[in-house]
């Protein structure tokens, strides 16, 4: 396999940290409004990353965190009225539940920020030792002077870096100096950027070596990482809005803390997502939220249309552009139940077709088509190519009944696995073509109780969390927690 790297400008060899186990971290969203269509077409791409990766047989520790103190929250809740906690809890249950409308189901574990202070504080201590650091009357500063490859990301030079002024703030070093630790405001103004205590204190300000006070944005991410990970990992993605300033920070950060070169060895981005070939903003009137595009959009739809472009790409989001995608999903489950119609039911042949290899010269040129486009950078424009293209041919074959029924099963195996691994139901859901289209259902509902012992393991209520796993294993649900 090779993935493009943005550190190298290079396709690279996967070669992992650990044989068989890849870690793999997302940036995740800033809990403080619902999530926009550019939001899903990142974390779309990553899912099918993730199902790829499992498919060719890694164990994939995908972590993503929640963002869920920063100023943009502080400021919508007191616009709202309501605590910041009351906050950024209603938007994160509103992101999840879009992600599972979206199939994004392959996330590990959501890191919330605030459950990570004391890893935070940590990691700041040994910046500050290290000299990396410095406190000033408004917070503790990263100094970028200090650390030579800052840049090497984006790939700027040092004069690029002096033309940004990361947080403009007189009692920094250098004005591209970013927070680590940013001070809580006193009610006399003494104290710089941080918002002054009030109701709800005990959400926005933690007790620090240098007095209360919240991270910054970047150091979230590599405390999480590192505590999950290590120092150092497999796979960094994110959008490429976050090359600079965010992944530059995080490399900086984790790279001046640990002594260890490279925080991450393959740094995956997401081409920007436009509307109707403008940027998406609110200003411009053309921003769409996951939620509102679903009300008109299939979500599946949807994915088919952000997999017909490399993740790498700039996208044209248009109401044009879904129906497209829309009718090509259609002409695709059209053929695939051609196929279904097409065989025979044999209660006695239990074959393995995954583990044989395909006897049927059109399913496994396929099938090494589909490995080969994927194995390149993750092309799913291309590995799309190819499944249209052998359902065309196996219903052609249909046609002039020039297939068996070894060659039939072979095909819908295959096209059903790759279905899998790029998030699309080819065929009918499971149960659906026997005429059980509960089974469908059974299986959100098993989802949603694993989502909601998840919470409660969450939360240390070990005796109800057991006690539905319990009931699970009792209908037939094996729940093992890793």
């Amino acid at each position: 396999m090779k993935i493009y790297s943005t550190i190298s400008r290079e396709k690279e060899r996967l070669e992992t940290i650990h044989s068989g186990r890849i870690n793999f971290f997302v940036c995740g969203p800033t809990v403080y409004d619902d999530s926009h269509i550019g939001h899903a077409r990142t974390y779309i791409a990553f899912d099918v990353v993730a199902r790829y990766l499992k498919y060719r047989g890694y164990s994939v520790f995908y972590l993503q965190n929640i963002t869920d103190i920063d100023d943009k929250i502080i400021a919508r809740a007191a616009e709202k009225g309501i605590s910041p906690r009351t906050l950024v809890r209603r938007f994160e249950q509103r992101y999840l539940e879009d992600m599972v409308s979206l199939g994004v189901t392959n996330v590990n574990y959501y890191a919330r920020a605030t459950e990570h202070i004391p890893e935070i504080i940590s990691q700041i201590k040994r910046l500050k030792e290290l000299g990396f650091a410095y406190e000033t009357q408004t917070g503790i500063y990263f100094d970028e002077s200090l650390f030579p490859d800052f840049g090497k990301l984006s790939h700027q030079s040092a004069e690029d870096l002096k033309k940004h002024r990361i947080e403009p703030d007189p009692t920094k070093r250098n004005s591209g100096d970013f927070a680590l630790w940013k001070k809580r405001q006193t009610e006399d103004g003494g104290s710089g950027h941080a918002e002054r205590s009030g109701q709800f204190d005990d959400e926005i300000a933690w007790d620090s070596p240098w007095g209360k006070g919240r991270p910054g944005w970047h150091i979230e991410d590599t405390a999480i990482t590192e505590t999950y990970f290590g120092q150092q990992y497999d796979i960094h993605g994110g959008a490429m809005d976050l090359i600079f300033p965010h992944h530059e920070a995080e490399i900086a950060q984790m790279e001046a803390a640990s002594g260890k070169k490279p925080m991450v060895r393959y740094w995956m981005h997401t081409g920007f997502l436009n509307v109707n070939g403008e940027k998406m903003s609110k200003s411009l009137g053309n921003f769409t939220t996951i939620r509102d595009m679903l009300k008109v959009h299939d979500a599946q739809a949807f994915r088919l249309f952000v997999l017909l472009s490399h993740y790498s790409s700039p996208i044209d989001f248009s109401p044009d552009a879904l129906k497209q995608a829309q009718r090509s999903l259609e002409r695709l489950r059209h053929s695939a139940r051609i196929i279904d119609e097409s065989i025979e039911v044999d209660d006695d042949e239990n074959q393995d077709l995954e583990r044989a290899e395909y006897s049927d010269p059109a399913v496994a040129a396929a099938k090494a088509q589909f490995l080969e486009h994927m194995d390149n950078d993750f092309n799913t424009p291309y590995a799309l190519r190819t499944l249209f293209d052998l359902i065309r041919d196996i219903n052609r074959r249909i046609n002039e009944e020039r297939i068996s029924q070894k060659g039939l099963k072979e095909a819908r195996e295959f096209l059903d696995r790759a279905g899998e691994v790029l998030g699309l139901s080819i065929f009918s859901p499971a149960g659906a073509a026997q005429g059980k289209p509960e089974a469908d259902a059974a299986e959100k509902l098993a989802d949603l109780l694993i989502f909601t012992r998840q919470k409660l393991r969450e939360k240390k209520d070990w005796q109800l969390a057991d006690e539905i796993r319990s009931r699970m294993n009792a209908l037939g649900i094996s729940v093992e927690d890793a």
